[in-house]
């Protein structure tokens, strides 16, 4: 891993920044990170990436709502273990769809719902944000890598002139 200060310093400053937003918002702080990890886990880059995280987390947030809502529904557990079935399929084949291609994305945003027992006011902003919170550290970490090789350049060519 060749830029691994400045990925560093990306990730340490922006995940400090994140823990007091999400803090002074009253977020859970964790929810963020796996929306930050989602971006970074998958191939897209950049903004498509952002938008291939949010979009594939969000949706596991919709699977994950509807087993929890749909489940009460059922007398008997079996049926709710059925549904549990069905709706996971259902997240794997909408990986068809190029823009929800991420699957472990899809499952992130349902066991976070599982885990925050279906609170979409909870879930939605620091996993959404989060997923702009890697999409920064991309841009902060190419930011800093680019002014060390400015820098280095500047230094050979102080060398070589002072020869």
């Amino acid at each position: 891993m060749e830029h691994r200060w400045q990925i560093a310093i990306s990730a340490g400053s922006l995940a400090a920044v994140w823990a007091g937003v999400a803090d002074a918002f009253q977020w859970v702080t964790w929810i963020g990170f796996l929306g930050c990890s989602t971006f970074f886990a998958q191939t897209a880059t950049g903004g498509k990436g952002m938008l291939m995280a949010m979009m594939t987390n969000t949706s596991g947030v919709f699977w994950g709502w509807l087993i929890i809502s749909a489940s009460g529904f059922f007398v008997s557990p079996i049926l709710g273990y059925c549904l549990t079935g069905v709706v996971t399929a259902a997240m794997c084949l909408q990986a068809s769809y190029q823009k929800l291609a991420f699957i472990p994305g899809t499952f992130i945003g349902c066991c976070i719902t599982f885990a925050m027992a279906g609170d979409l006011l909870a879930i939605l902003p620091p996993l959404l944000l989060g997923a702009a919170l890697g999409y920064c550290m991309a841009l902060l970490t190419q930011q800093l890598i680019a002014l060390t090789e400015k820098r280095h350049t500047m230094r050979a060519d102080n060398t070589a002139n002072s020869r």
